[in-house]
């Protein structure tokens, strides 16, 4: 009899246990309006979610455990996956980018992985901020971000621990990078700091006929960009340069493009410039990344871009790319 009753607790034990899926449920409400579909991808794993015209969506994926991205078209946010979760996810506004509020099972490591978006979205995740610093605001700033990232780990009891893993490498890499390069950098910032005489260049094949060099220009902001055909980033941002060449066009401002092609791609150059319809002023550096200027600012990655005043003085020796809002938010303020 006594057997039976112990047997029988444990039968009431296990059945009080809940159920672990072999699957992820997803749940939430889209604030925007017109999304027919939301798309689910991760290692070896694709899924689209219908969405109802209310903007609820509910479906349930069986998955890789791992890092995924919900997306609508280019609209797109990371998630941690892992079957047996229950998430419902609160978007904070109408696109996804905008952020998640998460609940239910699975809600802690994902809310984790929000903090770190955000924290690397911010400031705190641009290192001209901390190596423009003198050695004592640097060190405390390090500190303080130690602080905050320390921080978004404490509110979390249950990490998964593939994520513990990948975020303790992250932010070793990004604060080793910060703290093994800050003395070259600050040097660097302080020497191409805002006001300084910039380093020059003369002579450059201009693909229009001619020579130029730098003193041509004076008179006018200078916003200069340094590239290659054969760098993938810089040929991205060639849409938004020729967007932003046509708007400021007659205003205060010159575009320079200088090219640090070696010499076997100079008619690569030539043919670029001709097919893209590149506008602009189209330099082509004697000495590639040999050349003076390029060496003066010590520039090893592309694309660089740099602004000077009409003067022929730095505003910024590393500049916003055209892609980024905070160059034409820079270009207001300086009446351009």
């Amino acid at each position: 009899m006594k057997k039976l009753i112990v047997l029988f607790g444990l039968f009431l034990i296990v059945s009080c246990k809940k159920e672990v899926t072999d699957y992820v449920k997803l749940e939430g409400k889209l604030n925007a309006e017109g999304i027919e579909k939301l798309t689910v991808q991760g290692k070896n794993f694709i899924k689209e979610i219908s969405v109802n015209a209310d903007g609820t969506f509910s479906d349930t994926l069986k998955v890789t455990d791992g890092v995924h991205a919900i997306s609508n078209g280019s609209d797109r946010i990371t998630l941690y996956l892992k079957n047996g979760y229950d998430l419902k996810l609160d978007f904070k506004g109408k696109a996804l980018m905008d952020g998640i509020k998460f609940s239910g099972v699975g809600s802690e490591t994902n809310n984790f992985m929000e903090n770190k978006r955000n924290f690397f979205m911010s400031d705190y995740a641009n290192p001209k901020t901390y190596f423009t610093l003198e050695k004592e605001a640097f060190d405390a700033r390090m500190a303080e971000a130690k602080s905050k990232l320390t921080g978004f780990k404490s509110e979390v009891k249950d990490l998964d621990s593939l994520i513990n893993a990948m975020d303790l490498r992250n932010d070793e890499m990004f604060f080793g990078y910060i703290e093994s390069n800050y003395e070259k950098m600050h040097e660097d910032i302080m020497r191409f700091a805002k006001g300084k005489v910039s380093p020059t260049f003369e002579n450059y094949e201009n693909f229009n006929g001619g020579k130029t060099s730098l003193s041509d220009l004076k008179g006018k902001y200078v916003y200069i960009d340094v590239w290659a055909t054969w760098c993938a980033p810089c040929k991205a941002e060639i849409p938004f340069l020729k967007t932003l060449e046509k708007e400021y066009h007659g205003k205060n401002i010159q575009f320079v493009s200088i090219s640090v092609d070696m010499p076997d791609f100079h008619e690569a150059w030539k043919e670029m410039v001709k097919k893209e319809e590149l506008g602009g002023i189209q330099l082509y550096a004697d000495k590639n990344f040999e050349s003076k200027f390029i060496v003066d600012y010590g520039i090893n990655a592309i694309p660089r871009f740099i602004l000077l005043d009409p003067n022929g003085n730095i505003v910024d020796s590393d500049a916003e790319r055209p892609s980024s809002p905070k160059l034409k938010e820079l270009f207001t303020e300086l009446g351009i």
